[in-house]
């Protein structure tokens, strides 16, 4: 994983919150610029910075490095909903995500 593929991670679930740089900077504790010297590159987080952004960002560090996830937060909200269901209501539920898919895959 390069340098900028990990910016580029920290501003797309930043950007998915819709919270500013400077604000996500100051609800971790930190000065204004640290998310926006993060996202360009100018500079990387200390593992407990890292730690504290995955915090804010509600997701684990192992969400964080899935990029193939692009919705982590959207994701865990549907898989808790999805624990309460049956099996038949499961079936149906993954039905639909499978025609979903097939549509936007096309």
């Amino acid at each position: 994983m390069e340098l900028q593929d990990f910016s580029r991670r920290l501003s797309d679930l930043r950007e998915g919150m819709n919270i500013s740089a400077r604000d996500m900077s100051l609800s971790i504790g930190q000065n204004p610029g640290y998310i926006n010297n993060i996202e360009t590159g100018k500079a990387t987080p200390s593992l407990s910075g890292f730690l504290y952004i995955c915090d804010f960002l509600k997701i684990t560090p192992s969400e964080f490095f899935d990029f193939n996830n692009t919705n982590p937060n959207k994701l865990n909200n549907l898989l808790s909903v999805a624990k309460s269901l049956s099996n038949d209501e499961l079936d149906h539920l993954t039905a639909i995500a499978k025609d979903i898919s097939k549509r936007y895959t096309k």
